[in-house]
This record gives structure tokens, C-alpha cells and sequence, in this order.
């Protein structure tokens, strides 16, 4: 963990305990776990829930708080997906039960078809052949109705499967997605930046990791308010994801801080796709949907490393914030690689010795 992502955490940890403190609320694990959410803003329903709650001048309590976890952290992706596993898990069963039960059938079949065979093998009377061949007969027919029955459980099985597989892998792709921008959360950046890496290792390709921080947002959140705030990050995940391409990755790291993983693409290649979407964001002009106010233009910046042979995720991750914050320092709304941080500490060490 970098010491600016140490920080930022230390921060939205900080913010969380001040409200329980604030509100009286009890600090167990799900009340803080609930308020930690709500000061990374990463889920806007709840922020929007809780903002209300604070401009109606409700007081907080214990039992509101429990609400609140029990509506939109208790019930999450992971129990919907594990209902559905569930489901599926019953349905298999249902399948090896009804086979279970067809086999039953086939092998009293077999029995009897055996026990007619002896029967045959002997001189039977006419009488006795034909209560042979009308109980062979009837058994038969059993068998080919219990045949069609296990034809039509499985047909129906195999719908269900299907349809509750296609749930699952629904369930699936929104556990990995962030609910207010619609691309790549930060659990589908690590699983990225793990296979990325590993990739990178056993084809000698580059690889590039990008850092984008929106420049001022918050200050343009409390002037506008947290929709219009909303509606800048949508903004922005919406330019990332439409500037890069193939097994790139687009991804909200955390509150106004976005990544894009950048496979098979070297560093001066990486610097030409942050500067296409710098400029693309600086382009777009912002409204306020309600009174189609123009708001200005919002600006990023930038902060790129490529990834070395002895590199760990935490590592790449840690000089990409190092040149991120470098931006920030020489002014905002640019790109800042690797190299430059590079030249621009030898630049202050050769200051330093003349």
C-alpha cells in the first residue's frame, strides 16, 4: 500500500468515526462499515439516503444505522449470488434424483427381462406365454413412460440451469462493476492487476499502469452538490473506458481516483493514451441537468509507471501515485510518467550539490 492510499484510508476511516462519535452510534464493526462507505461516496444510493437524512435534520441513531447496513450492505451481491448457487445446487440434485429413479426403473427391467429369458429357455404352455409377453408388455410400456418422464426433467432442468447460470454470471459482472460509473471496481482492478502482471512476466510484454484524479472535486462537489458531482465521475469513467481498447482495463480506484490497466503497451505509448484522455476530458463541457447551467469544463491528472520484472502490484501502484502527485505539484491537469519523476529528482540532487 502506498502512503497516499495509506492516507486516503486513514481519512475515510477518520471521517467514519467522527460521525459515529458525532451521531452516538455504537462503533461496531457494521455501523462503521456502513459510514466508511458512505465517506469513500462509492455507493451514491446510500449517499444520497444518508445526505437526506442529515438536511432533514434527523437525528441519527443506533437503529436508523442498522436500517440503513441491513438495506444496503447486509443484503449485497454476495448473498444474491450465493442464492443463486443455491438454487442451482437444488436443481442439480432434483436432476440426480430423477436419474437416480429412472435406473431404479431400468434395472427391475433388467430383472425382469432376465427372469423371461429362464422362463423361455423352458417348455411353457401357450397360457403361460402369453402372461409372459402381456407382463413383458405392460413393463415395457412402464419403461418408456418413465424414459419420457426423466426426458422431460431434464429438458426442463437443463432450461433452468441455464436460465439460473446466465443469472449467476449477471450476479457475477455487477459484483465486479462499480454501481455509480458502470465500469471496473477496485476488486475487478486487483483480480486485473494480478493477471496483467502475470501475463507481463511470462510474455516479456510491457505494461503500463495509469492514475487519474479529478483536479479540485471536491470543492466542485460542495459548490454543486453531490449529483452534479455524480454526474462528473460518470463523466469521466465514461471518457477513460472510450479511449482505450483490447484487454485494457478502465477501473474506479476510489472517490474521485480512477486506473486503467494498459497490457502490451509501453511507456511512451501509455503517456500518448493518458494525453488523448486528458484532452478529451478537458473537452467536454459540463450542464447542470436540472437548469442546463454551464458549470465550466473539469480537468484530470496523471500519473503513470510501467511495470519492472521485480514488481509487485503494490509497487507499480506506488510510483504511478508518486507521479500522480507530481502532477498535482507542477501545476494539475497533466500527465506525469515515470521518467519525468525520474529526471525531475535529478534535477533537484543536482541543484542540491551545486
Amino acid at each position: 500500500m502506498s502512503e497516499h492510499e495509506f492516507k486516503r484510508a486513514l481519512g475515510y476511516a477518520n471521517s467514519a468515526f467522527d460521525l459515529l462519535k458525532r451521531s452516538g452510534i455504537p462503533p461496531y464493526p457494521q455501523f462503521y462499515e456502513l459510514l466508511f462507505t458512505y465517506a469513500t461516496g462509492v455507493n451514491p444510493t446510500l449517499n444520497n439516503r444518508i445526505n437526506s437524512i442529515f438536511r432533514a435534520g434527523d437525528t441519527p441513531s443506533a437503529n436508523l444505522a442498522e436500517t440503513l447496513y441491513n438495506e444496503f450492505l447486509k443484503s449485497d451481491v454476495n448473498d444474491r449470488m450465493s442464492t443463486v448457487s443455491e438454487r442451482m445446487h437444488a436443481r442439480i440434485e432434483a436432476v440426480h434424483e430423477a436419474i437416480d429413479g429412472a435406473m431404479i426403473t431400468a434395472n427391475a427391467y433388467s430383472g425382469s427381462l432376465q427372469t423371461a429369458s429362464g422362463d423361455l429357455a423352458r417348455d411353457i404352455s401357450p397360457d403361460a406365454m402369453k402372461a409372459l409377453a402381456d407382463r413383458l408388455l405392460t413393463e415395457t410400456r412402464h419403461m418408456q413412460d418413465t424414459n419420457a418422464s426423466l426426458e422431460e426433467k431434464l429438458a426442463a432442468s437443463r432450461d433452468d440451469i441455464a436460465s439460473l447460470q446466465r443469472d449467476l454470471d449477471d450476479v457475477r459482472r455487477e459484483s465486479m462493476l462499480d454501481p455509480l460509473t458502470k465500469i471496473a471496481n477496485r476488486k475487478s482492478f486487483d483480480e486485473g492487476m494480478e493477471t496483467a502482471i502475470a501475463e507481463a512476466n511470462e510474455t516479456g510484454a510491457p505494461l503500463c499502469l495509469m492514475i487519474i484524479d479529478i483536479d479540485h472535486f471536491k470543492s466542485f462537489n460542495d459548490t454543486y452538490g453531490h449529483q452534479t458531482g455524480d454526474q462528473v465521475l460518470r463523466l469521466v469513467a465514461m471518457t477513460l473506458k472510450s479511449n482505450i481498447k483490447g484487454k485494457d482495463l478502465a477501473a474506479r480506484y476510489g472517490g474521485e481516483e480512477f486506473v486503467a490497466i494498459l497490457p502490451s503497451t509501453d511507456l511512451e505509448g501509455a503517456i500518448i493514451v493518458a494525453e488523448n484522455i486528458r484532452k478529451a476530458i478537458q473537452a467536454k463541457e459540463l450542464l447542470k441537468r436540472s437548469t442546463n447551467e454551464k458549470l465550466g469544463r473539469i480537468t484530470a491528472s496523471f500519473g503513470i509507471a510501467s511495470y519492472r520484472s521485480d514488481d509487485t502490484t503494490g509497487s507499480l501502484i506506488e510510483r504511478a501515485d508518486r507521479c500522480l502527485y507530481a502532477a498535482k505539484r507542477a501545476g494539475r491537469n497533466r500527465v506525469f510518467s515515470e521518467n519525468q519523476l525520474g529526471e525531475l529528482q535529478a534535477n533537484l540532487t543536482g541543484a542540491s550539490a551545486a
